[in-house]
């Protein structure tokens, strides 16, 4: 049996449908429907069947894609241990980091890998961690950068490694004419009457925002939301509320908007690098990580 045919009949498994797993593969959906076809031939065995519009695996189809998940790790683990034997980084490493990271932290570290190990082909996808955890698990991506909040942790399946990269602190971004705009601190319970600028309704930092401010007895009053910090800074700017806003990525603070430190500095995000238990031994991967590292201490200091 073919191995990009079976990598393909896993795509369908995993995505739930042909489509799904052309834009995983990076394929047309012909392509995958070909593939599948010879699989079929090759198997003897009917793999899909019709359901409704689309398609479902059938219990040949299953039990075969179940094998190939195993027989692709165990590739995975083999290319790994080459990689190894060869002791440094060669070959592509496909990234996905969310968007802050993305700007922050990645365009001096995509330029180091590229200085360091020529031979390494970064690519990188700006992603949330809703969407870069299950690419990892997928095998879509080979590392994510991912967050989580010092009191709101980020699940991690299990089968993924996990890396600290940085700690990346908050402030109280806040109009210039605010009364607390001109201390050295704040805290969040001085912002029980404030209006706020917040992220989406539904989202990691949203949810964090109200379990932290809910947490120390405040119902915030959140006016207005986006999901950019720049956009949340220039509605800032313009008076109409306050928000929270990391310092990783944050880039020019406009004018009429006063960045204040809270205090204790305990409001932080915690920044990690994420990848397959089964990659461990790639060179690649751990050139990544140390790059990642580095330059993120030089982005805290």
């Amino acid at each position: 049996m073919n191995l990009d045919r079976l990598r393909t009949l896993y795509a369908v498994a995993r995505h739930g449908s042909v489509s799904g797993a052309a834009e995983g593969l990076h394929v047309t959906t012909s392509a995958v429907s070909q593939q599948l076809s010879k699989l079929e031939r090759e198997t003897g065995q009917q793999l899909l069947a019709k359901n409704g519009r689309g398609v479902r695996l059938t219990d040949a189809g299953r039990l075969l894609s179940d094998h190939a998940a195993r027989i692709l790790s165990q590739v995975e683990l083999a290319q790994a241990d080459l990689e190894a034997q060869r002791g440094h980084a060669v070959g592509e490493l496909l990234l996905g980091a969310f968007p802050t990271a993305v700007r922050g932290l990645f365009p001096a570290a995509l330029e180091r890998m590229r200085s360091d190990h020529p031979q390494l082909r970064a690519r990188l996808q700006e992603m949330e961690p809703d969407e870069s955890v299950p690419a990892v698990v997928r095998g879509d991506i080979d590392l994510a950068v991912v967050l989580d909040w010092y009191n709101k942790p980020l699940p991690v399946p299990g089968g993924l490694v996990k890396a600290a990269l940085l700690d990346d602190l908050v402030d109280v971004a806040m109009p210039a004419d605010h009364p607390f705009a001109d201390r050295c601190a704040v805290e969040p319970e001085d912002f029980v009457d404030d209006e706020w600028v917040s992220w989406p309704e539904g989202g990691f930092c949203y949810d964090w925002l109200m379990v932290t401010l809910r947490g120390k007895g405040i119902e915030p009053h959140i006016r207005h939301t986006a999901r950019e910090h720049q956009t949340q800074l220039a509605l800032i700017a313009s008076g109409l509320g306050i928000g929270v806003i990391p310092r990783l990525g944050r880039g020019p603070v406009p004018e009429g908007v006063r960045m204040v430190p809270v205090s204790p500095p305990t409001m932080r995000r915690h920044v990690y690098a994420i990848w397959r238990a089964d990659a461990d031994r790639r060179p690649s991967i751990r050139a990544a990580v140390d790059v990642l590292r580095a330059v993120g201490e030089k982005v805290v200091d």
